[in-house]
């Protein structure tokens, strides 16, 4: 607790109070928006056409994910609003590979807007931000596919002759799109069109990583700990038929369980009760449809936070696959590069435990002029190379959709 102390000046005071009650209502993204300093956290949800969330702008602490519960016990709550995201907040994303632990920021200001439309303000601490310049959006555009067809058809034999030999059961393999503009990207306008094109994501910026998460690994309220993991892809351009009949799929349900197995498995001993569907939904968005099963928990007393849990379930096998540690291997033999933070957990959580958690997807670094996206698909027995292929096309679209199809 010593080292964590020192990083936090004496006396900080993290004070939320509500503002601006005029301007409640159906306040779109811009309104917050407008908030998010350059390299800032954002955290966006649409409730009823209105965008819920908060923005945040330079930062108290920066310190490794294990410190950050103990850095947030440090500081003096005063919060009169009480709403998701208020009080002393630790924000970022994680990398992909769960050994390499990570950092998350205190920021000095936040900027938010509750689901009943209160709108609120946190001051934590002393900030020097950069100001946002204005610059003239980009208009050319050059996208380029770092994989081949070719390398990609191999690296999916390979697993499924993995498969074959008993090695793993899934391993979900990724490939990477770099995009160049003539002009630097504007992160806010492409938060901003996120946020419009896809809902019933969480829509983040957690520094220059940046994308609309259809997938919430864990929220934590209290005792109660929610999931909704994903699995089994269809594009929705494919027809409601084609949508309709991944519930019937035996393949995508295969892959789905998997994923469902591992959460309740990391869960198990952490609560005293758990709330399964009984079978999985279907949930649709811009460009895909997934299968999904709701999950409540209500947890052993004392709660771990929802970073704890968030850390305990990453990666899930819809992101890494499974037996977890041979799929690890064959993805970092096959990928050959570092993942970064794509397919982390990305989020926040405050001083009481309590946050939220979604699976770093549908993204990329975005970094001046040059954005690099990342998908992956999870590939089984009777997977096909050219179907795999098709399905990343359609989980790129949306960030690609947001970079230069505005």
């Amino acid at each position: 607790m010593t080292g964590v102390a020192a990083l936090v000046p004496d006396g900080l005071r993290a004070v939320t109070r509500e503002v601006g009650a005029s301007r409640a209502g159906r306040a779109g993204a811009g309104t917050l928006l407008g908030s998010l300093a350059p390299g800032g956290f954002a955290w966006l949800q649409a409730n009823g056409g209105a965008a819920t969330g908060f923005v945040t702008s330079g930062e108290v602490a920066r310190v490794p994910a294990d410190e950050a519960t103990a850095l947030l016990d440090a500081i003096e709550v005063d919060d009169a609003v009480g709403a998701p995201g208020t009080g002393a907040v630790a924000v970022g994303a994680l990398p992909f590979d769960p050994a390499a632990g990570g950092e998350l920021v205190v920021p000095a200001r936040v900027f938010g807007r509750a689901p009943d439309g209160r709108l609120w303000h946190t001051e934590i601490g002393p900030a020097t931000v950069a100001p946002v310049v204005s610059r003239v959006p980009p208009t050319r555009f050059d996208v380029r596919a770092v994989d081949t067809r070719d390398g990609w058809r191999a690296a999916v034999e390979a697993i499924l002759a993995a498969i074959d030999a008993g090695t793993v059961e899934k391993v979900v393999l990724a490939r990477e799109v770099v995009v160049e503009a003539d002009e630097d990207f504007p992160v806010a306008a492409v938060l901003a069109r996120l946020h419009a094109q896809q809902p019933g994501c969480y829509v983040y910026a957690a520094g220059d990583l940046v994308g609309a998460s259809p997938e919430l690994l864990v929220r934590r309220a209290g005792a109660v700990a929610e999931s909704r993991p994903m699995a089994g892809t269809v594009a929705c351009d494919a027809g409601d038929e084609a949508v309709a009949a991944l519930a019937e799929s035996l393949k995508d349900a295969r892959e789905h369980q998997f994923v469902v197995d591992a959460i309740l498995a990391a869960l198990d001993g952490r609560c005293e009760s758990l709330d399964v569907a009984a079978t999985p939904e279907i949930a649709r968005f811009s460009s895909v449809a997934h299968l999904v099963t709701p999950i409540r928990a209500v947890l052993h007393a004392p709660a771990p936070s929802a970073l704890d849990l968030a850390r305990a379930l990453h990666p899930t096998p819809a992101v890494g696959g499974t037996p977890r540690a041979e799929a690890l291997t064959l993805i970092e033999q096959l990928e050959r590069r570092d993942r970064g933070r794509y397919a982390g957990p990305v989020g926040w959580v405050d001083a009481d435990g309590d946050g939220e958690w979604a699976v770093a997807l549908r993204g990329g670094e975005v970094r001046g002029n040059t954005a690099v996206l990342r998908a992956g698909a999870g590939i089984v027995a009777g997977s096909d190379p050219d179907a795999e292929w098709a399905e990343t096309e359609a989980k790129l679209d949306p960030m690609l959709r947001a970079l230069v199809r505005p």
